[in-house]
């Protein structure tokens, strides 16, 4: 059976934009007779907040979305940690002690932008804790900070240069594994990144295809990526177009984008919001 789902994240109120992409979810599961699954991705407990995560089952049952399932990304943590070890015993991430401000500094001073993005890569990393002896490195685990970094030169030599992530018109989009850059696996403060919950969510959960917004595209290398690592199969993707305001900036909680609840309370209707964004 085909299953998808919708992922939020519990860090303010929904927005027009989030009730596009709900919609689109459920329009495809309806088409397409697929299980469709609400996961609420509230791993991150210094941001997602439980007045937001009640407010979105709230909103989404007014914009008249039933799910088959809801999960909550806090009652996992067993299987994000069961995960992360096997990264960590595969030898494919290594402890970056780096703080943001350290890593903006290097990049600075090698004249490298510290927003330089590709299509493939998620952020610049100078390489700094790449290369520390191991018993340098021992030491500093015991006494700091630190992150787990994916290491995509052995990555390469795990999987090889090429790979390939397919999306649900079944076009393959090749990339190169090295171009996704050492990005951050394992989080200093919440233990676990987005990249890896959401990989062993969509695993552990059957999703078969993966709906989410065109801000998203440049996550799905490193997501298939680590489903090659951990032996799952991975999922087809689509990744559907983003709602803008008129001056055509996406819309967002930080670009103070309207919440659901503020036009509910100002009359709209679920129905209004439906035709508004075209369904």
């Amino acid at each position: 059976m085909k299953k998808t789902r919708f992922a939020p994240s519990p860090t303010g109120l929904l927005h027009l934009g989030n009730a596009y992409s709900a919609l689109v979810c459920e329009q495809w599961a309806k088409k397409h007779d697929a299980a469709l699954f609400l996961r609420v991705e509230d791993i991150d407990f210094t941001r997602c907040k439980p007045k937001f995560s009640k407010q979105m089952l709230d909103d989404l049952t007014w914009l008249g979305i039933s799910f088959d399932v809801v999960s909550f990304q806090q009652q996992r943590l067993v299987l994000y940690e069961q995960a992360l070890q096997q990264l960590i015993d595969m030898d494919v991430l290594y402890p970056c002690f780096c703080t943001r401000k350290q890593v903006n500094a290097t990049l600075a001073s090698q004249k490298v932008n510290r927003h330089l993005k590709t299509e493939h890569c998620l952020e610049a990393y100078p390489g700094t804790c790449k290369h520390l002896a191991t018993e340098l490195r021992q030491q500093q685990m015991l006494n700091m900070p630190y992150a787990w970094r994916l290491d995509c030169q052995t990555v390469f030599e795990r999987v090889g240069k090429l790979c390939a992530w397919q999306d649900v018109q079944g076009h393959k989009h090749l990339f190169n594994v090295l171009d996704i850059g050492d990005v951050i696996i394992g989080r200093k403060d919440i233990r676990f990144s987005y990249h890896l919950c959401v990989v062993v969510d969509d695993a552990e959960q059957g999703i078969t295809h993966v709906i989410r917004g065109e801000d998203l595209r440049s996550s799905t290398p490193v997501h298939h990526v680590l489903q090659r690592l951990l032996g799952y199969k991975s999922p087809q993707y689509l990744h559907h177009v983003l709602i803008t305001n008129n001056e055509g900036v996406r819309l967002a909680k930080s670009k103070g984008s309207p919440a659901l609840q503020a036009l509910r309370e100002n009359g709209v209707t679920a129905e209004q919001v439906r035709q508004s964004l075209g369904f």
